[in-house]
């Protein structure tokens, strides 16, 4: 579904990434796990053109999207959820879903998207009328993923959906975000909870010093390199 090739890229000049080479499949889940300033952020800012591309390409479902404009990515079926738990505060639950759903020009639709979201997140229908503000720090990260998921994405990138979470609110997150995958939407996070991380995904990259080290599926957290690319460990 998403390849990317050889991608430099970065900000102001500043290169950030080296020569990434990724893949993700239909239906699958994507981690990326790394130290601190690696660069993981940048990587999916890099798909949804929040950054500058300086060589590489990048291809969803066999079309090139290198810097093509966010919000044709967003027509194109890839949604972004930024760390920090992003909400409009000053909107209630509802308004925030209905911002999520500005590409539909279908009424019908909308309301059938938001009556999904009802029923996959249930806070989300009590709270409906209620400022965002108010919610708890795991309802506020819930409804940044309900409102990406308005958009209809067949593919949901999510940067450090799990900052800042309590240990409850954080498995009930990663729950969700499992339930989400199996309903056939590709998802590619970046997390700082390495092992959650992996735990949940088909396979996993870690980036060090914005270059990719290592790739594998769920037992890669035993490989011996590990230690060395988060701690500088021999």
């Amino acid at each position: 579904m998403l390849r990317i090739k050889n991608l430099r890229s970065g900000y102001n000049g500043v290169e950030v990434l080296h020569n990434i080479n990724l893949n993700a499949n239909p239906a699958e889940i994507v981690a990326i796990i790394g130290p601190n300033g690696s660069g993981k952020s940048t990587l999916l800012k890099s798909i949804f053109n929040l950054c500058e591309i300086y060589s590489g390409s990048i291809t969803f479902k066999d079309k090139n999207i290198t810097n093509l404009p966010t919000y044709e990515l967003i027509y194109e079926g890839i949604s972004y959820v930024p760390q920090g738990r992003q909400v409009f505060g000053n909107l209630t639950v509802r308004e925030n879903l209905e911002v999520g759903a500005f590409v539909m020009m279908d009424h019908e639709l909308l309301k059938r998207n938001i009556r999904d979201i009802f029923d996959k997140f249930p806070f989300s229908e009590e709270k409906q009328n209620d400022y965002a503000f108010t919610l708890s720090g795991g309802q506020q990260q819930m409804l940044a993923i309900a409102r990406a998921l308005m958009q209809n994405p067949e593919l949901l990138l999510l940067d450090e959906p799990s900052l800042g979470l309590s240990p409850k609110a954080m498995k009930e997150l990663f729950e969700k975000i499992k339930q989400i995958n199996r309903e056939g939407i590709a998802i590619i996070i970046v997390e700082q909870n390495a092992k959650q991380a992996v735990k949940i995904a088909h396979r996993t990259y870690v980036l060090e010093d914005g270059k990719m080290a290592l790739e594998g599926g769920r037992e890669i957290l035993k490989d011996k390199r590990i230690k060395n690319i988060y701690f500088g460990g021999r």
